[in-house]
């Protein structure tokens, strides 16, 4: 049951809405359930003589008082409106029930609290199968104004209790965070026009994955632009600087301001996530291993998970907003059959980047910076690709649990959604991979010794290891590892250390793909002693994941 609550200031045009055909003449029988007084109620619905401007006189009673006491002027936002839906699947409800959801709204909400005899005057008008529309005038009768702070969160908090009461699908809480969901006209719009989403879910998405990729405002803008996106920057009338912005869809009149987009991605919010000209505007050192992005942002995923357990909500809250645009950037940055489940995976998530916590973006500035860095990787190098995508697969469970621990229901719900799509994109990725290392494992006396390293670096979880069916393609890594330079038994200490096994369903997955993110020591060697030596012009240097593809046998056969 999802109630929406909004305010306006015109009670005659909400009502000629209510019981008039709608947008698309869905409406059917439109007649009043419940009301402040059902016997002082005009209903148009019931009542054929009875006219709207009657109803709204009826409703505005209060108002108008007050309007001649300030001398002609009226309250401000004076009429409260609150659509109540049940969810789809849900059973029809009756008239009376109906009227009981309706009389437990407006008291939960401060409109008309059981028992006060001075509340404001309200009716609930349902004109079709699934929802009700209460609409309410917000003058009590002794000429004050009601408390109704925090409505929207008192609205769904007695929902829940309603839809438990009445045997109703139990959806999740919110925690007023959540983005404006498209109106009634914006989808008939889009389906009029054959579009697959409505005018601000698509503005939201672009403007979410514009800036996770740049590197300043005016970048976010300029991009926006060159996507074809109307921008119309804000003008402060004091400062004469820019301090908001609005985006209309190519060739579409309608404008959405960046805060009616999604709270975080407001004009404030966007200039505190992203850097300043100043910053953005000093050279960018360029990584002379095209896989050093990715390895940095496998790092930094890894760090972000340390931080949800390290017990510091701010923090936590700001690797959480960092790894949405990691996310993204992971999308845009690794085309191919699984990008699809990818790009669903970051919007998903986008509704567990935030929470009523605020975040600490400086301290998750490692993996913000090694998110965009991620934008300019020229290389995808598969193995690391693979294991960032496995690290961003346990982030997203870990932000799944941090937040139902904290009463974060929707934000939980978005995070599990987004777990499946990563579960789906590494099942796409590793599998094969999996096979192909599988296939190219060492011989039995190689495999001997790594089962001593293993058993000698990480006792405690060396038959689990050992037990698990990717043991074989483990030891196919640990000898690529050993040809990179690498100790095998050194490696596995490290790497064990790194991340607690004893949670992992598949410990040797969580080892090999870590091992599969260590620099390949021999090649970064090789590229030292280049630049030293090397003349310019005969230098040329080969790809940083060569050696660490290349089994010894491969290289013996290859001789």
């Amino acid at each position: 049951m999802v109630p929406d609550v909004s305010t306006g200031s015109d009670t005659r045009g909400l009502i000629n809405y209510l019981f008039g055909p709608g947008r698309r003449d869905e409406h059917t029988d439109p007649h009043i359930v419940a009301a402040w007084d059902m016997a002082g109620a005009p209903d148009p619905g019931r009542n054929p003589e009875t006219t709207y401007t009657q109803l709204a006189k009826r409703l505005d009673h209060h108002v108008d008082l007050r309007t001649r006491e300030l001398g002609g002027k009226k309250p401000p936002k004076h009429v409260w409106h609150c659509p109540v839906r049940t969810a789809p699947g849900d059973r029809y409800l009756t008239d009376t029930e109906w009227a009981e959801v309706a009389h437990r709204v407006v008291a939960a909400t401060g409109i008309a609290p059981e028992g006060d005899d001075q509340a404001c005057r309200w009716i609930a008008v349902r004109h079709a199968d699934d929802h009700i529309h209460i609409l309410a005038t917000t003058v009590r009768a002794d000429g004050r104004r009601p408390r109704t702070n925090r409505d929207g969160w008192r609205a769904q908090k007695e929902c829940r209790k309603i839809e438990a009461e009445f045997g109703l699908r139990q959806l999740k809480s919110g925690d007023l965070t959540a983005p404006k969901t498209p109106t009634g006209a914006e989808r008939a719009k889009a389906e009029r026009l054959g579009q697959e989403t409505p005018a601000r879910e698509w503005l939201r998405e672009r403007a979410y994955e514009v800036a996770a990729a740049v590197r300043s405002i005016d970048d976010y803008f300029t991009v926006l632009s060159s996507l074809g996106i109307q921008v119309k920057p804000r003008i402060s009338a004091k400062t004469g600087e820019v301090d908001g912005y609005s985006l209309a869809a190519p060739g579409d009149t309608i404008f959405f301001g960046g805060s009616k987009l999604a709270p975080d991605l407001s004009y404030k919010r966007l200039c505190e996530r992203l850097p300043t000209q100043e910053v953005a505007d000093r050279p960018q050192p360029v990584a002379s291993d095209p896989a050093e992005p990715w390895r940095r942002t496998e790092t930094a995923a890894r760090t972000a998970l340390a931080a949800l357990d390290a017990g510091d909500d701010a923090i936590a809250q700001g690797h959480l907003d960092a790894f949405a645009d990691t996310l993204h950037n992971l999308a845009r940055a690794a085309p191919g059959p699984h990008q699809a489940e990818l790009q669903a995976a970051a919007q998903a998530f986008n509704r567990a980047r935030r929470s009523a916590i605020r975040a600490d973006r400086q301290a998750a500035a490692e993996l913000q910076q090694a998110a965009r860095e991620l934008t300019q990787a020229s290389n995808i190098p598969g193995g690391l690709a693979i294991a960032l995508i496995f690290t961003a697969l346990h982030l997203a469970r870990a932000a799944a649990k941090w937040h139902q621990q904290r009463g974060h229901e929707q934000q939980a719900a978005a995070a599990e959604e987004a777990c499946r799509h990563l579960q789906e994109t590494y099942r796409q990725t590793a599998e094969p991979v999996l096979a192909d290392l599988t296939r190219r494992a060492p011989r039995r006396a190689a495999a001997r010794r790594f089962e001593a390293d293993v058993r000698a670096a990480i006792p405690d979880q060396a038959d689990r290891i050992l037990a698990d069916p990717s043991w074989p393609a483990l030891t196919t890594t640990l000898a690529r590892a050993e040809t990179a330079g690498h100790s095998p038994r050194r490696l596995l200490a490290e790497v064990a250390a790194s991340r607690e096994l004893n949670t992992a369903e598949r410990p040797a997955d969580v080892l090999n793909w870590r091992i599969a993110a260590q620099p390949n020591r021999r090649a970064q060697a090789a590229r030292t002693s280049s630049t030293r030596h090397t003349t310019p012009a005969a230098w040329a240097p080969q790809p940083a994941t060569a050696a660490v593809n290349e089994q010894p046998a491969d290289r013996r056969r290859r001789r």
